[in-house]
């Protein structure tokens, strides 16, 4: 039996995840659950279960989660499922997850434009009047 924790045992790829996602649901007859509705509704559940480990946390307990091998074990389960429900609603929506995310960064570097950098100043002569 493998650890279902064991990366190695994986498929590294997106669209795997989802095939095995969808077979999984396929198995056990779950395809009339998994509308758009039932899918979105479930990753907010999801992601409410995420947040709820880090609700009174301060920033620095935050930041050391993952230091901790039963919270750290509980952040990587929620943030699975997280995902799994984000796959499933982008399979059931035909929704390129990475095409569409870089399309949102594309936008996002048109929105917010980095600024640009300072020229140094130029120092100043000894002996001249300072800049006005």
């Amino acid at each position: 039996m493998t650890d279902p924790h064991d990366d190695a045992s994986r498929p590294a790829d997106l669209p795997a995840l989802q095939r095995r996602l969808a077979d999984f649901a396929a198995a056990r007859n779950w395809q009339p659950y998994h509308t758009p509705k039932n899918l979105v509704a479930a990753l907010g559940v999801e992601a409410a279960e995420l947040q709820e480990i880090f609700q009174w946390l301060t920033p620095e307990e935050s930041a050391g989660v993952m230091d901790d091998p039963d919270t750290a074990h509980r952040v990587t389960d929620e943030v699975a499922d997280v995902l799994a429900y984000l796959l499933q609603f982008c399979e059931v929506l035909g929704i390129d997850l990475l095409a569409a995310l870089a399309a949102k960064i594309d936008r996002n570097e048109h929105r917010f434009p980095a600024p640009e950098p300072e020229a140094p100043p130029v120092p100043e002569r000894s002996g001249t009047p300072p800049r006005t």
